[in-house]
């Protein structure tokens, strides 16, 4: 009987014809070395590439019966495409690696050998990275901002190249969130967890599928997945707003009674029912978005992802 560890090696494509092989050979050359303490399978998430990525999977796991593809009805973007990964990984541990060859598949190893010693999260940290330096700065302000307003700890200058263990895997198959933040779930959960440092690589060949509102836009997901500050700051500033209105109103008042200030007749009721709409506003807008905030967490019903194909993998998974 079977008895080494099984591992899934979860890896998200989206139209990366140019870098698939070559991804395939290192990855192989790697597990080939460890293949008598390890059984692997390679598990792709094809996000419906446009270009010749499923073909080319489709050809590779002709051949090789370790490779299984999932090709989704459309593109349902990079974090759907990971948690359908991880939720129909086999494996007593399942290894993400983007197919960019960024992240140096030769650090499997050592992920491994920390999971041997007891950890249930084993992430690389990026060390150093090829990249502008407008978005490295950005980056770094990113990690400072979340690290203030989180409610969790988020490893800083740690990406999506990591180990999870089955027990990690098992909860994230019980995660219902159809807007999912994947890194902030891992991190949220706890266990024991561990960093490898690595010099992250350029990108040799096709393009990066992250634009700059890409990036904006999964910094805001990891922001609002981890905190409710920014709905506490809306509420603050009403009740600020509030305080200073309600200062406006009284000096209104006594400037026009005591002073008898000279002042176009109805100017200070305006201005005092202007400021207390305008604060009345604010108040109850913060209020609305507490509520609302609590219902979003709850309530995300949307498919995470649709499969329209598989390869070498059962339909009833």
């Amino acid at each position: 009987m079977e008895t080494k560890p099984h591992i899934s090696l979860i890896i998200p494509v989206f139209n990366e014809q140019e870098n698939i092989r070559n991804l395939y050979d290192r990855l192989v050359n790697v597990v080939e070395k460890i293949s008598d303490q390890y059984r692997f399978e390679f598990l792709f998430t094809d996000n419906h590439s446009t270009d010749d990525t499923f073909m080319i999977l489709k050809d590779l796991a002709a051949k090789d019966k370790r490779i299984k593809v999932i090709r989704f009805t459309k593109n349902f973007g990079f974090q759907a495409s990971i948690l359908t990964g991880y939720r129909n990984a086999a494996g007593d541990a399942a290894i993400q690696i983007d197919c960019d060859l960024q992240d140096p598949p030769e650090l499997i190893p050592d992920f491994l050998a920390k999971w041997r010693e007891g950890y249930q999260v084993v992430y690389g940290i990026r060390r150093s990275r090829q990249e502008g330096v407008v978005i490295s700065w950005l980056r770094s302000l990113f990690y400072r901002v979340i690290d203030k307003l989180a409610d969790d700890y988020l490893p800083r200058n740690a990406g999506d190249f990591r180990l999870i263990d089955r027990r990690v895997i098992d909860l994230l198959k019980q995660v219902d969130d159809s807007h999912p933040y994947i890194r902030g779930m891992i991190s949220a959960f706890g266990f024991e967890q561990v960093g490898i440092p690595y010099d992250r690589a350029r990108r040799d060949h096709g393009d990066s599928k992250f634009s700059f509102l890409d990036l904006i836009s999964l910094a805001f997901d990891g922001i609002l997945y981890h905190s409710i500050v920014p709905l506490r700051v809306a509420s603050i500033s009403g009740l600020i707003a509030a305080f200073l209105t309600l200062l406006g109103i009284v000096f209104y008042v006594i400037s026009r009674f005591l002073f008898d200030s000279n002042w176009p007749e109805g100017f200070a009721t305006t201005i005092v029912l202007l400021l207390l709409s305008i604060t009345l506003n604010a108040l109850f807008l913060g209020i609305i978005g507490e509520y609302l905030g609590r219902i979003y967490q709850q309530l995300k019903r949307r498919p995470l992802s649709i499969v329209e194909k598989r390869l070498n993998q059962d339909d009833d998974l």
